[in-house]
């Protein structure tokens, strides 16, 4: 079976340049996409992924495990789908939901489609399941780190996003600062509530436990805290599934005085009045390198790869941080 080499020898290029050509980069010659093409017709080489599934019995496919299929991770999906759909390559796709105890379950079934290569944004606190499948299908988790089981991974900087609106929140004069998640169990929410407290700390103000709410994705927490004989004048936000229920219960209450900054972007928080500055994440991105790591892992099983990328995120200010005021708005 001939090789991606072979391909280069007989095209006059590089192996890279033939690895872009089957990707359809759009920015190789079309010269030297007409010589490659013409190479790959007479040597009739199939791609590794394919070439790998032909040898293993595997479908030449892979296997994509989020938590949703909508908003952010909907985005995530989209990307990997483009460039799977680029190489020949079909893709399963499971929604996991929000039950940790159901993961393996789904993601086994998924396995066991013969798939050569898993992206997996898990929701449990335990991957150790996976050990057996790690010699015959690729793995690429994303948004999140796997726990105990050592595999490359593709996340955005929660610590440093966190720490950025944190501190943004202090250099405007917020002392009574809330935090906001859905779920302690979510890893990147745990992240960014650590981070929150560290950067509270290291800033000189201590966390009040008082402040800090869960399940912000599916239960009103404004009022609570507005209740709270010293409430808070900015909520940190983990998601945006927290962020949307908590403007709209701050503006029903007529407390649009009370900053919102929130991990992550979402529909109209430009729009708003005031509008929400946020930690912007790069769905597609994040997708994006997923992928491209995840096929790089199936074309070169043997060769040593980087095991962590960390995505950088960036502050949106949008105005709505002004300074902090002593007591609710006249």
């Amino acid at each position: 079976m001939s090789t991606m080499r072979d391909v280069a020898r007989v095209a006059g290029v590089s192996a890279k340049t033939v690895s872009r050509v089957m990707n359809n980069d759009r920015y190789v010659s079309d010269d030297v996409r007409a010589r490659v093409l013409q190479a790959v017709d007479e040597l009739q080489y199939v791609p590794n992924v394919m070439a790998r599934s032909f040898r293993s019995g595997q479908d030449a496919a892979i296997g994509v495990a989020v938590p949703a299929v909508t908003g952010f991770f909907g985005y995530v999906v989209e990307a990997v789908e483009r460039i799977a759909r680029d190489r020949g390559v079909a893709m399963y796709l499971t929604c996991l939901g929000e039950d940790p105890d159901g993961e393996q379950a789904a993601v086994e079934a998924l396995l066991a489609r013969n798939v050569v290569g898993l992206l997996l944004a898990p929701v449990a606190d335990d991957q150790s399941y996976l050990k057996p499948w790690r010699e015959r299908t690729s793995m690429v988790f994303l948004d999140r780190r796997p726990r105990k089981l050592s595999a490359a991974y593709v996340v955005h900087d929660d610590n440093g996003g966190t720490r950025l609106a944190i501190t943004h929140l202090l250099d405007h004069g917020h002392r009574r600062i809330a935090f906001a998640g859905d779920s302690i169990t979510v890893p990147t929410t745990a992240r960014r509530r650590t981070t929150y407290e560290l950067t509270l700390f290291d800033g000189g103000v201590g966390m009040d436990p008082f402040l800090v709410s869960w399940g912000a994705h599916r239960v009103p927490v404004v009022p609570r805290l507005l209740a709270l004989p010293d409430p808070p004048t900015a909520i940190f936000s983990a998601n945006p599934s927290c962020s949307m229920p908590i403007v709209r219960q701050l503006h029903a209450a007529g407390r649009s005085e009370i900053v919102v900054l929130g991990f992550g972007d979402f529909p109209m928080a430009d729009a708003l009045t005031p509008p929400v500055s946020v930690v912007e994440q790069d769905p597609t991105e994040l997708g994006n390198q997923a992928a491209q790591r995840l096929f790089r892992r199936i074309d070169e099983p043997d060769k040593r790869l980087p095991r962590q990328v960390v995505l950088p995120v960036t502050l949106v200010r949008r105005g709505c941080c002004q300074r902090a005021r002593m007591g609710p708005a006249a």
